[in-house]
């Protein structure tokens, strides 16, 4: 075998309890007028006001944003950078949610290259370095602290948008779990079945041919060698900790477990993607509305089920690192995890209506960087079988 493999991650990525409080001397040594991107919520949080307070003791002159909203609307993220310019950051400090993460890296970008962010969508379109970013975030889901991936929404378009570039991996990273003991339960679920579905997707990802080059070609190249020693541990990681931290928030050890797993996940998903699980969810998001960590996580015992002829080795390895008895016995386990958490068990479940099963199925076969990624092809009339099947909440037609 060809042992072939890639990671891209943070200048500094640091974890722990009470790490937080290392973000001024971190950013000290980057910038010295930081731009802090957060939400109107967290603006009034004690926590982010002793940060802040620590930032401006270190000399930074600091200026807060606190205008992130969910899924981050195009304007709004042109309106920050607008709005930032007069200020003349040199540092962005994302602080929050995947929201506020994404926000920031949109807003280093513009402040950086100028333009839209309509300039930027797809692969690879941001022409070089952005400046200084470093990323704290107070959820355990979406990774963004150390991916390449920006996700915004697009009122000119039906479907969420993505900007991918590994010039936009933040600068510095910050884990503490400490800010996630607050999550309440749902959000708390939601963040960490989107983990674990990152994690599944990037470890069983189509494994492509290593060609010198590839990793500069492509922001996801599939499954690999370093990106699969990440995402079998992030599994690991969030089988012990999800639910136990839907449970009992105030669990420390299971928060730790959770957002180390986010994390990871992220580190693997960073350079491997995703698969038809979110290719599937962008539709099904746009028509219904709902949280994308509900939707991926409602797709993925389904994705998997269809996937199981070419992943068969990889449910092995789920299986031993999850303590399960085998193979067969991971997407079972995985089902009844996500029930007790909460995920809705069918795209029925998340209010899709059933005559839009064609059109989610023609509109998630068009994400091709995503579906290329699929390890089983996924033609026109697979896809309708398996979000037919995802819709009834019928495993069995796929197997």
């Amino acid at each position: 075998m060809n042992l072939f493999g890639t990671i891209r991650a943070p200048r500094e990525l640091i974890f722990g309890s009470g790490q937080r409080h290392a973000l001024a001397r971190i950013a000290s040594k980057l910038g010295s007028r930081a731009l802090v991107v957060t939400d109107a919520r967290l603006a009034a949080d004690p926590d982010f006001l002793a940060i802040v307070g620590q930032l401006e003791e270190a000399g930074l002159n600091v200026r807060v944003d606190d205008s992130t909203m969910p899924d981050v609307p195009v304007d709004s993220a042109i309106a920050s950078a607008a709005a930032a310019r007069d200020f003349a950051p040199d540092l962005v400090v994302g602080i929050g949610g995947g929201s506020c993460l994404d926000m920031a890296k949109c807003v280093a970008v513009l402040l950086t290259h100028g333009g839209r962010p309509q300039d930027y969508y797809g692969e690879n379109n941001i022409p070089g370095p952005v400046m200084p970013l470093i990323a704290l975030p107070t959820t355990a889901g979406t990774g963004s602290e150390v991916t390449p991936v920006a996700v915004l929404s697009d009122k000119e378009r039906s479907l969420k948008v993505g900007i991918s570039s590994p010039f936009i991996i933040p600068t510095a990273s910050i884990c503490d779990p400490d800010l996630t003991i607050s999550c309440p339960r749902a959000l708390t679920a939601i963040a960490g079945a989107d983990a674990l579905t990152h994690a599944i997707e990037a470890f069983t990802a189509i494994r492509r041919q290593a060609v010198p080059g590839l990793a500069q070609e492509r922001v996801f190249v599939g499954k690999n060698e370093l990106s699969d020693h990440f995402a079998l541990r992030a599994i690991s990681l969030l089988w012990q900790g999800l639910e136990a931290a839907c449970d009992d928030g105030a669990d420390h050890l299971a928060r730790e477990r959770v957002m180390m797993g986010a994390t990871l996940a992220g580190l693997a998903f960073g350079v491997a993607g995703t698969a038809a699980a979110h290719a599937i969810q962008y539709p099904v998001g746009a028509l219904t509305h709902t949280a994308h960590g509900l939707g991926v996580a409602c797709l993925m015992p389904y994705v998997m089920a269809w996937n199981a002829p070419a992943i068969r080795d990889e449910l092995e390895q789920i299986a031993m690192a999850t303590g399960l008895a085998g193979p067969d016995a991971v997407i079972p386990a995985l089902s009844a995890l996500f029930d007790r958490i909460g995920i809705p068990a069918t795209l029925r479940d998340l209010g899709l209506a059933e005559d839009r099963i064609d059109w989610v199925s023609e509109q998630s076969c068009g994400i091709t960087r995503l579906i290329q990624n699929n390890p089983r092809p996924l033609a026109l009339s697979d896809m309708r079988n398996l979000v037919a099947a995802a819709y009834a909440g019928d495993l069995a037609r796929l197997n």
